[in-house]
């Protein structure tokens, strides 16, 4: 994470805002900032979210191609995470600084999207065995200003749910070789079913307490925090530690018992903004550039 330099003062003054539930910005313990998403504004992508957290801004593309499938599941397709942590977002992502950020941030996702239960894989299986779609979803951090896990999240299911697949026909040739035959109509393709695609949910503990949501101020005075990813079914999904410090087991079962219905109240907010958005670009192309906000 970007790391800030704050004063022993400062940092008192975030501990003692915890500890009596009123943090810095006026939120308690339990509450997000606002959001704002946009989708479908990279031409060239297959599909394409935008999303705001506050000073986080987080950019999504997602680009389709015909691969092999695995040798141990030819029923299904594939899906990759690229994280790129843009040198303008923060100063500690000059240079490579940014580099073991983003690979924390595609394994999280990877972890979270392995689950047939989060992400299924077999719509997107052409030929079993021979053929299927891979996803290339490549994520760019613009801006950093804390809670870069949820935010990403966030957008890589906005990003999937604007996913538009081609249809594939298969005709037969000579000598047992198949050709496959993508549609140039844009309007004769496959939409991505993310109805089930987890939310992260980060609870960064400050002192005795756990807080979402966490500004860069506030990761700095915290030594771990836990990501759980969630369902809208409040499944949880993957659960793991970011930081250098420890969790006591007590307090990983509160975290989860707060972070499940988070998580869920997360995706069903971000599913309901999405369906605004379309039935808009339905009325016209201008009010589908709005921005919409969530979690207000």
């Amino acid at each position: 994470m970007a790391v800030l330099l704050l004063s022993e003062a400062e940092k008192t003054f975030i501990l003692h805002g915890v500890e009596d539930d009123f943090r810095t910005d006026g939120r308690t313990r339990r509450d997000y900032r606002p959001m704002e998403l946009e989708t479908d504004i990279v031409s060239h992508a297959s599909g394409s979210a935008r999303l705001r957290l506050a000073n986080t801004d987080i950019l999504v593309g997602v680009k389709t191609e015909i691969d092999v499938p695995y040798p141990g599941r030819p029923y299904e397709g594939k899906i990759e995470f690229f994280v790129d942590c843009s040198a303008n977002a923060t100063p500690a992502f000059e240079g490579r600084g940014g580099e073991e950020l983003g690979t924390e941030i595609s394994c999280g996702l990877a972890r979270a999207y392995e689950s047939p239960q989060a992400f299924d894989l077999r719509p997107l299986c052409i030929l079993p065995g021979q053929q299927c779609w891979k996803l290339y979803v490549d994520i760019l951090i613009l801006e950093c200003g804390g809670n870069l896990f949820d935010a990403v999240s966030l957008a890589v299911k906005a990003g999937l749910h604007n996913t538009r697949v081609p249809l594939v026909s298969a005709a037969a040739m000579d000598g047992g070789q198949v050709e496959l035959q993508l549609s140039d109509d844009p309007f004769q393709s496959q939409r991505l079913n993310v109805e089930n695609a987890p939310c992260l949910v980060t609870l960064c503990k400050i002192g005795d307490h756990c807080v979402v949501d966490p500004t860069a101020e506030e990761e700095t005075c915290s030594a771990a925090s836990i990501v759980i990813s969630v369902s809208k079914n409040s499944l949880i999904l993957s659960v793991f530690k970011t930081g250098v410090g420890s969790i006591h087991p007590q307090t990983l079962l509160e975290t989860l018992t707060v972070g499940q219905p988070i998580g869920v109240d997360l995706n069903k907010a971000l599913m309901n903004a999405l369906e605004r958005e379309e039935k808009q670009r339905g009325v016209s192309k201008q009010a589908a550039r709005k921005r919409y906000g969530f979690l207000q």
